[in-house]
């Protein structure tokens, strides 16, 4: 059994789109109230990157979005005003740091700065997506590491803790001094695929760095693995080597963090075709989606691209092939968790 707040089959639709989304309707968290928790009220408080998906979260734990009243001065300068007393309350930020990333990186340091300052008794930070991740160890002389950077950023700004939705490198985890809870979405991709009657599956890791990542959905479905090996030739230009694994006549879900120009899946979906794969799925957490990389993936001849709401989504790029699963009940879970002090690892096995 797994726990409330998981994937359900009920679905709702996004208002500037037909495209559906995977999700639940009804309130699925188990809260057991204010009591239960040494940290006052529970308060949420949403950025400007992914609102839709901080409504969401509300309506599951029927707690309302405080107003942070980002505003904007004429040079540019982000202020806040958060609208209500937040002293010696338990607050949750929801901020992606999805592009343009360094608009809301400030944003959430600024939010953080203002609870701090207004005697909030804990805040986490709720970040989806964590952005600067890429750069998590020098690969060349001279380079940063910028998801250290973030991490010092974000601590230093006010954040007591974190919730963290599938990063690109687990140990981005260790960067930080305060404690984290790094959760997966693999579950809901998983309970999806099921229900799509994939015959003769095998799951893809598009590179040796996604190869954890896939095992877990390799281990829900009971599929084996095939691995793809790449080259780089610049930031953005990947060259497909070579994949290794059954893939002939089969239907092959490929797994990633992230999709941003595509490049990476088009060359891959490119190669499983010209190895005799049957149909090509792509199932990536974070969709930024960048430039022209729906039309990328179309002209790769992917079937279906799946995907979560953790990044929002222009309405012009919504419609096949994306499919759109809502990570909002795994984080509304989690969050209840943490406000109560349960543990969040439940979540997962």
């Amino acid at each position: 059994m797994f726990p409330l707040g998981w994937y359900g089959e009920s679905r709702w639709t996004q208002k500037q789109s037909d495209s559906k989304v995977i999700g639940r309707l009804t309130t699925a968290v188990e809260f057991a109230g204010e009591e239960a928790s040494p940290w006052g009220a529970l308060k949420l408080i949403g950025g400007s990157a992914n609102p839709g998906l901080a409504q969401l979260i509300s309506d599951q734990l029927q707690v309302p979005v405080t107003d942070a009243r980002l505003r904007r001065f004429p040079d540019g300068e982000i202020n806040v005003k958060i609208e209500d007393s937040m002293r010696g309350h338990d607050v949750f930020v929801i901020q992606p740091t999805c592009p343009p990333v360094n608009e809301h990186l400030m944003e959430l340091f600024i939010i953080l700065d203002a609870l701090r300052r207004a005697s909030a008794g804990r805040v986490t930070a709720v970040v989806p997506y964590y952005g600067y991740a890429r750069k998590e160890r020098k690969t060349q002389p001279r380079e940063p590491i910028t998801a250290k950077l973030i991490a010092n950023f974000i601590t230093l700004a006010g954040a007591d803790r974190l919730l963290l939705l599938d990063l690109h490198a687990e140990a981005i985890e260790g960067f930080f001094d305060v404690p984290t809870d790094h959760l997966s979405p693999h579950r809901i991709i998983s309970e999806y695929l099921l229900t799509r009657h994939l015959k003769n599956l095998t799951v893809v890791a598009p590179d040796a760095g996604g190869g954890r990542r896939a095992e877990l959905v390799a281990n829900q479905l009971k599929a084996p693995i095939a691995f793809g090996y790449k080259r780089r030739s610049g930031d953005d230009e990947v060259e497909m080597i070579a994949v290794s694994g059954e893939v002939k006549g089969r239907d092959c879900v490929v797994v990633e963090d992230i999709i941003t120009t595509g490049g990476t899946i088009s060359k891959l979906a490119q190669s499983l075709h010209a190895q005799g794969a049957n149909r090509v799925i792509v199932a990536a957490t974070h969709p930024v989606l960048s430039g022209n990389a729906i039309e990328r993936l179309k002209k790769a001849d992917v079937d279906e691209v799946i995907v979560t709401d953790s990044v929002p989504i222009p309405p012009e790029k919504l419609g096949p092939p994306l499919t759109v699963l809502s990570v909002a009940p795994l984080l509304a879970e989690a969050i209840i968790r943490v406000h109560e002090n349960r543990s969040v690892s439940e979540l997962f096995r």
